[in-house]
């Protein structure tokens, strides 16, 4: 119609950006010719228009919007401003990504004190004056931030009172409560508009400054939604599934989003508006009922979902109104679902030919894959548990923590280290900074379609919800469950996945062995270019990740071994050693340690490569700063407290992360780094004797200078050589690499690759040092970057493409100058961050490396950069 508005018939799903999904989805299922009701999509355009220059919408969207109206009048042949045959609409918010429950919404809008009455002529008293009093309610919260509750307490109050339900309210009593609604207003000195075109255009400004509501905001962050999108409006006439007994409306999942099971999923509420449903204020009824109450509206229902999915190519969520006997679909899109329904429902796609492989790898998150490997109880600590009570399995996984009855009690007691279990008779979408930081959510009302069980699974979050035999006082913060009085900071477990709620903790596993995911995740490596390797040195992480399927181990860190209380106790004797034969006898006893250690990493990889890095942090990480700690240590060491003491404050270093760390600790105390490697060589050996082959890849850490490189793989090859001079046996292959992980690496490059077998770029060092951050430190600071879009990411967590990751480039062009097939890997925490992994397979990187539970999710995103070159 205009370039800010579009008509249902005028737009298509492709449209997502400029009409939202919810836009795009009603003009996709209006030209599809289903059961629509009619209405306009107000652009996101606009939305961003007006919230860089609120006069934007005086000077050029009012007129646009006056137009439109008059179209909509003529399609419906009703009047939105006149007393005869009403019009009435809704307005609903609809951003580009599926943001439930996160923006707002206002349903009965154009009623008024005069209207209302005609309408109820029209219709009959308690429908009329229950549709006004929602516009009340929706129209005071979203507008002009009245609380919600508020409205509800006088209703209740005037029930009680009364001693009537609303819908037995006679005329006189309909309009006591919208009296006492308007004075709600008066007392927030605002007043409600009588005009239905103000009403619109003061809804419409509203929607559009709900883009950026702290929720809205909070969610967007959670999910990486940009926050330059803007929200669409959507103008939509209204059908009333609040009519009578042969009207409702519902929500139902064409599968179930906590299976994947290939059945209709969902609830519905006869004589109820939209919002009833997902609110959790009344209890819903499945949807198969329906089948008994209105069987000619359930079968077009099964019809018009059946068309819906075919389309789309997904498992859809369709809210729904009946009106009459006659149905509408108001909304589709596709249904969010839990981790274990996303897989099921996607490889079904396959199997059932709507899918193709490819199409199946790219359908699925890697934060999906992330949430299959939830915990569950140990099976043997659950019968030992006292149940507490039993609602719906809403969302699944198992967690332990402790009751909080706010999202503001949630986020306290998190920034304390506390795990936390959120308990409400119903969360709204105030609670997400709440349910972000929650182990697990609980509550008393709803169903599997409320807030809670769409946000919890949206989140991974395991959530139980309709979970009735709980009594929640939210003021006096208890629960009340038969004989059981809980209160705040008490523990319980939530098992997500059956229901039940457990008094007290219960120890979790993990699950193993998802015949699904290992499915997904073959079809993955049959697409994938860059290899995956895991970060890990303990045998149980080094058989983890080889589980999960990685293709070697990229990092091992040798300091990690160190810390054990027998280990660390000679690894201070040797940097506190007075004398050569203290020192050698540190030594000594670590090259034991190191050589088992070896020997048991190296059996389990077997044949799989394993870059094991030299040992980088400066020498004081290894010491005790406590003065309890430094006279036990000096007991130990059979030495005067004072002395120990001296010699610690003399290793101090005034930037430690910039220090005598790394290959310089190497070339000034080489006995260290002879160590080590006489170690894995000694392991390899022994192997070898075994009948197990292992080809060792040792990696130099913190290397800026050539020469540095030269020096450290030397002294290196000396030692090598005399190891398999002493064991007798002849040399076999071994590779010397380094790390890069320096500006100054980056730049030489060419030259490091003279000398290195391979190059390994530690992410977290080198944005350290290209950014001047601290990662200890950014947290402090990094949020309030975001806030203020100086930074979008943190750049620990997502590569800083512009600046890390040109420097990673430069390096990796430079590095095949010097040696054109040089093996090229990623180490640092980016290594498995989804949104990093496409940029390094176009620079040219090898592989990349991770912990070991991000194995499988890296597998599938390396899948994902290949099929999207």
């Amino acid at each position: 119609m205009s370039k800010w508005i579009s008509f249902f018939e005028e737009g298509s799903s492709k449209e997502k950006e400029l009409l939202g999904g919810k836009g795009a989805n009603l003009a996709e299922m209006t030209n599809l010719g289903l059961p629509v009701p009619p209405g306009f999509t107000i652009t996101t355009k606009s939305c961003m228009n007006f919230l860089e220059k609120e006069t934007f919408f005086d000077t050029e969207l009012k007129q646009d919007i006056l137009k439109a109206i008059k179209k909509l009048e003529q399609i419906t042949q009703k009047s939105f401003t006149e007393e005869t045959n009403l019009l009435l609409v809704s307005v609903r918010s609809g951003a580009a990504s599926s943001m439930p429950g996160m923006m707002d919404t206002i349903l009965n809008l154009g009623l008024n004190d005069q209207r209302v009455q005609t309408f109820a002529e029209l219709t009959n008293i308690s429908f009329a004056y229950d549709c006004y009093s929602r516009l009340l309610q929706m129209f005071g919260d979203v507008v002009y931030g009245v609380n919600k509750d508020k409205f509800t307490h006088l209703l209740r109050n005037l029930e009680k009172r009364l001693n009537k339900t609303k819908q037995e309210f006679d005329k006189n009593e309909q309009q006591q409560l919208i009296d006492s609604y308007k004075q709600l207003f008066i007392e927030n000195n605002v007043t409600f508009p009588q005009n239905p075109l103000d009403q619109l255009f003061e809804a419409i400004k509203a929607v559009f400054k709900s883009w950026n509501n702290q929720r809205a905001k909070v969610y967007r962050e959670l999910h990486q939604i940009p926050h330059h999108l803007g929200t669409a409006v959507n103008i939509q006439s209204m059908v009333f599934g609040n009519s009578g007994n042969h009207s409702g409306t519902g929500v139902v999942f064409t599968r179930n989003p906590a299976t994947g099971e290939n059945k209709l999923f969902g609830e519905f509420l006869m004589n109820a508006q939209g919002e009833d449903v997902v609110a959790g204020i009344r209890t819903p009824e499945p949807i198969d009922s329906l089948q008994t109450i209105l069987p000619d509206t359930y079968n077009d229902f099964v019809t018009y979902a059946e068309i819906l999915e075919q389309h789309y190519k997904d498992m859809q969520d369709i809210e729904f109104t009946v009106e009459n006997g006659q149905l509408f679909i108001l909304q589709t899109r596709n249904g969010k679902r839990t981790a274990k329904a996303a897989l099921k429902i996607t490889l079904d796609l396959v199997a059932e030919n709507r899918l193709t492989k490819q199409e199946a790898l790219l359908r699925i998150s890697p934060d999906t894959i992330d949430q299959l490997i939830h915990p569950i109880f140990d099976e043997k600590e659950v019968t030992q548990a006292k149940l507490l009570a039993t609602g719906l399995p809403a969302s699944p996984g198992a967690a332990t923590g402790e009751i909080v009855f706010t999202a503001e009690k949630a986020k306290e007691y998190h920034a304390l280290g506390k795990k936390v279990v959120l308990v409400r008779q119903e969360t709204s979408p105030e609670d997400i900074e709440g349910m972000i930081v929650s182990e697990a959510i609980v509550t008393s009302r709803g169903g599997m379609t409320s807030h809670a069980a769409v946000v919890a699974r949206g989140m991974g979050t395991c959530c139980i919800t309709g979970c009735e035999a709980l009594n929640v006082h939210e003021e006096s913060k208890t629960i009340l469950c038969g004989n059981t009085r809980l209160v705040e900071g008490e523990v319980i477990s939530v098992d997500g996945s059956s229901g039940r709620l457990y008094l007290g903790e219960i120890p979790t596993i993990v699950v193993e062995n998802d015949q699904n995911l290992q499915q997904l995740l073959t079809w993955a490596d049959e697409h994938a270019e860059l290899m995956v390797r895991a970060n890990a040195e303990t045998v149980s992480d080094l058989q983890t990740a080889i589980d999960f399927g990685a293709s070697g181990i990229g990092l091992a860190r040798t300091e990690h071994m160190f810390f054990g209380e027998e280990r660390v106790l000679e690894m201070r004797r040797l940097i506190l050693a007075e004398d050569k034969q203290e020192f050698d006898f540190a030594l000594n006893k670590l090259l034991g340690f190191q050589q088992e250690d070896f020997y048991q990493m190296f059996k389990a990889v077997q044949d799989k490569p394993m870059v094991i890095r030299l040992l980088d942090p400066p020498m004081h990480e290894f010491l005790p700063h406590d003065t309890n700690e430094i006279k036990a240590l000096a007991e130990q060491l059979n030495r005067y407290p004072s002395e120990v003491s001296k010699q610690i404050e003399k290793l101090q270093e005034t930037n430690p992360m910039l220090g005598h760390r790394g290959c310089r600790l190497g070339i000034t105390e080489p006995r260290i780094y002879q160590m080590q490697v006489k170690a894995i060589f000694n392991s390899a050996i022994r192997l070898m004797k075994e009948g197990i082959i292992v080809c060792p890849e040792i990696m130099v850490p913190l290397v800026s200078e050539k020469n540095e490189l030269d020096t450290v793989k030397n002294f290196l090859i000396d030692t090598i050589n005399q190891t398999f001079k002493e064991n007798q046996v002849q040399p076999f292959p071994y590779e010397i690499g380094t790390m890069i992980e320096l500006p100054r690496a980056c730049i030489i490059a060419d030259q490091l690759a003279e000398n290195a077998d391979f190059f390994s770029f530690g992410t977290n060092d080198l944005t350290q040092m290209t950014f001047g951050f601290s990662r200890d430190d950014i947290g402090k600071f990094i949020n309030s970057y975001k806030e203020k879009e100086i930074m979008i990411q943190d750049p620990f967590q997502t590569l800083d493409q512009t600046g890390v990751g040109e420097l990673i480039k430069l390096a990796v062009t430079k590095a095949r100058q010097t040696k054109k097939e040089m093996l090229i890997g990623i180490c640092g925490e980016v290594g498995g961050d989804p949104h990093s992994i496409p940029f390094f397979q176009k620079i040219g990187i090898d592989y990349v490396s991770c912990s070991p539970y991000r194995i499988p999710a890296a597998r599938l995103a390396v899948a994902q950069a290949s099929l999207s070159k």
